[in-house]
């Protein structure tokens, strides 16, 4: 029989990839008082080291993920119970443990492909699915990113949506080939796979020159576009770190690339090898130099954005939501209000330019709130 007051706590998933993790630190010890949302731990994964919150309160009773071991997915790591909960009864719980099994939706899930690929006019993209059934999502990265980005967000928001993730033109997987490197350019890209994939209309959720992109599609096409959730967004006024697009373009080795990879969170330790590694093999592919190049000079010529859209966007009547990290350093956390009332606005405490990372528990909350009412 299942005890309801003892809680595990097990390696999470983050992202489609993700198939283990490793403990690098324990932000509570045995006997603490866990309240829901609080930071347990740190999780080093292949992509990113990140924090994992707490989804039950108690009392941490046993912790049994070690420092520096890696686990799989599921794996039973620290238990919560209530304060009169034996030892016994503890021992018993671990003894019996096992990782529960894949439920229906979870074995398609898993079926699916990782990533997918599609031929559009604007060549090939590569795309991610999660979920089936409510309204559509389509995620939409920033400068120098790839769906991975989302990797925090997808799978939460496929619990109540159809998710789709994609490369821009230029990153990731997609072409590198990038035959018009403006805001409009990217946006028609951006149709062109709703089109392949038969996608009419979905809320979109853009980061960064991504929710530049979500705004000129919306304005564009203001039929395929059921609403905006835009994160730490380009396009809301022309400041931005311009000594980071430089870095990210010009880095060619793991030291030029970690201080401006840095720069993107508020917790600079977030930044693992690993990341910096996967991001110097995209840099390294033929035609990504020129891609990144052409792109930077179109939108952010002079050291500053090229496109301000705050007047257009505020005019239509797209729901919007506006997130931002309050120590983004890479595009100020003052346009977050920049559009009046004409947007809902979070700013978000203790987190940068990647706050969909760093506080991916509160951006999924406002997300699928935003996106149930607009719905």
């Amino acid at each position: 029989m299942s005890n309801e007051r003892i809680k595990p706590i097990v390696m999470p998933k983050w992202g489609l990839s993700m198939s283990e993790g490793k403990v690098t630190g324990w932000l509570k010890r045995p006997g603490d008082h866990v309240a829901l949302g609080d930071d347990l731990l740190e999780v080093e994964t292949d992509k990113i080291t990140n924090v994992v919150e707490a989804g039950e309160s108690g009392v941490l009773r046993r912790v049994l993920g070690e420092n520096d071991t890696v686990y799989p997915v599921k794996a039973l790591i620290a238990v919560l119970a209530d304060p009169d909960v034996s030892d016994d009864e503890i021992d018993a719980f671990i003894a019996g443990f096992v990782v529960p099994a894949a439920d229906a939706d979870a074995d398609a899930a898993d079926a699916t492909p990782r990533y997918l690929f599609a031929e559009t006019a604007a060549g090939t993209i590569r795309y991610a699915t999660r979920g089936e059934g409510g309204p559509a999502v389509l995620l939409v990265h920033g400068f120098g990113g790839d769906l991975d980005n989302w990797l925090f967000s997808i799978d939460a928001l496929a619990e109540s949506a159809t998710v789709y993730a994609l490369d821009l033109p230029g990153h990731g997987q997609s072409t590198k080939s990038v035959a018009d490197p403006s805001l409009s350019g990217l946006s028609a890209a951006v149709l062109a796979f709703m089109d392949h994939v038969g996608l009419a209309k979905a809320h979109f959720i853009g980061h960064s020159m991504g929710g530049a992109v979500s705004m000129r599609t919306a304005l564009d096409a203001p039929d395929r576009v059921a609403s905006l959730s835009l994160i730490a967004s380009a396009g809301l006024g022309r400041e931005i770190d311009h000594g980071y697009i430089q870095g990210f373009v010009g880095a060619t080795s793991r030291r030029d690339l970690k201080p401006v990879l840095e720069t993107l969170f508020a917790d600079r330790g977030l930044v693992s090898r690993s990341l910096i590694d996967d991001l110097l093999k995209y840099k390294r592919l033929d035609g990504v130099e020129d891609a990144l190049t052409a792109i930077s000079s179109a939108m952010f010529a002079d050291g500053a954005q090229s496109s301000v859209l705050t007047d257009l966007i505020a005019a239509a009547k797209t729901p919007i939501l506006v997130v931002w990290g309050e120590e983004d350093r890479v595009i100020p956390a003052a346009h977050a209000n920049a559009l009046g009332d004409a947007a809902r606005v979070a700013v978000i405490p203790n987190a940068g330019h990647m706050v969909q990372m760093e506080a991916s528990s509160k951006v999924n909350a406002l997300l699928k709130d935003h996106i149930g009412k607009a719905a």
